[in-house]
């Protein structure tokens, strides 16, 4: 499990991670997934206009679905451009420059940017929450977060961690930051301050999504599976229809030794997240192994090799296999 774990550790809902550990090749062209993420950090739960530009023009439209996912298959390999529709009331029009690379797909998170008149709106529609639409953030600590996203983009986990730090001097009450910083710190594998982090952000808005999960990840690391499992239920409650917080619900639950409803988690982890979460196939074949069903076992194992061929777990399944067979 700790292999599974230390992959998976990039599945963390932050800010601006690109997610690259799980992705499984695809055959031919290219492809585009990501998620929508608003400025708290929770995912965007409404479908959202988003086109895909060339410099010749538009290349193809979606839609998101009700999490803020998106995807675009069969690509040519080649830079574009993503165009996210603001709505009136949270979040500007966004673009983002991607890149496209043949034989496997480009993963990414896209935080909208909050929409200055937002808080000023006295109109109806969506609910949002005081921290999402948060007025009381200073210029400053915005541009040392901004600072850290770069950073993190870069693979500089040390300069986001001062930046985000210095982002929570300036306002200690700043959800993002604290969430950002528990999950670099978890990267880190430096769980004990990640906790503590993330536990700060769920203090500042006890129903937001990404702490939740975040330090259910750190509590899984830590193999405390029973305040895991209490904290990944409320983060599947807030958002049942993302994967990591059902495959890591999951974990948990195995952990605990309560089988049935870990193989429900993993199936869901599967069927919301598809190859990406392959890995949810890799802990099906270990708790058939644990209900003697042998056969359920070996299909489980060719699954998850057969989905993520690099995956990180295929020498222990490919062993495991050995014995079954």
């Amino acid at each position: 499990m700790n292999k599974t774990l230390r992959c998976l550790r990039y599945l963390m809902a932050t800010t601006a991670f690109v997610l690259v550990c799980a992705a499984s090749l695809a055959a031919q062209g290219g492809s585009l997934r990501g998620e929508l993420v608003l400025p708290s950090g929770r995912a965007l739960n409404e479908n959202t206009r988003i086109s895909l530009q060339t410099s010749r023009g538009v290349k193809a439209i979606v839609f998101t679905d009700n999490q803020g996912r998106f995807q675009f298959l069969g690509l040519t390999p080649g830079q574009y451009q993503l165009v996210i529709e603001g709505d009136k009331i949270r979040f500007e029009t966004t673009s983002v420059n991607v890149e496209v690379f043949p034989g496997a797909p480009s993963l990414l998170n896209v935080v909208l940017k909050e929409r200055k008149s937002s808080t000023e709106s006295k109109g109806g529609g969506n609910s949002v929450s005081a921290s999402e639409l948060d007025p009381a953030i200073p210029a400053k600590a915005k541009k040392e977060f901004e600072r850290a996203t770069a950073a993190s983009n870069e693979g500089k986990p040390e300069e986001a961690i001062e930046h985000l730090r210095q982002a929570i001097a300036i306002y200690p009450r700043y959800l993002m930051a604290h969430n950002d910083l528990g999950a670099q710190l978890l990267g880190e594998g430096k769980l004990d301050e990640a906790a503590t982090e993330l536990r700060r952000a769920l203090e500042i808005d006890p129903k937001a999504f990404n702490p939740h999960l975040n330090l259910g990840i750190v509590l899984v690391q830590q193999q405390n599976f029973s305040e895991a499992a209490t904290i990944l239920q409320v983060a599947v409650s807030l958002n049942s229809g993302a994967p990591a917080a059902r495959l890591y619900n999951g974990m948990a639950l195995q952990g605990l030794d309560q089988l049935e409803p870990a193989k429900r988690e993993f199936e869901a982890a599967h069927e919301l997240g598809g190859t990406t979460f392959a890995v949810a196939f890799f802990h099906l074949g270990q708790i058939f192994m644990s209900n003697g069903e042998r056969q359920k076992a070996v299909a489980a194992f060719e699954r998850y090799l057969h989905e993520d061929p690099h995956g990180i777990n295929v020498p222990e399944a490919k062993s495991i296999l050995a014995t079954l067979r």
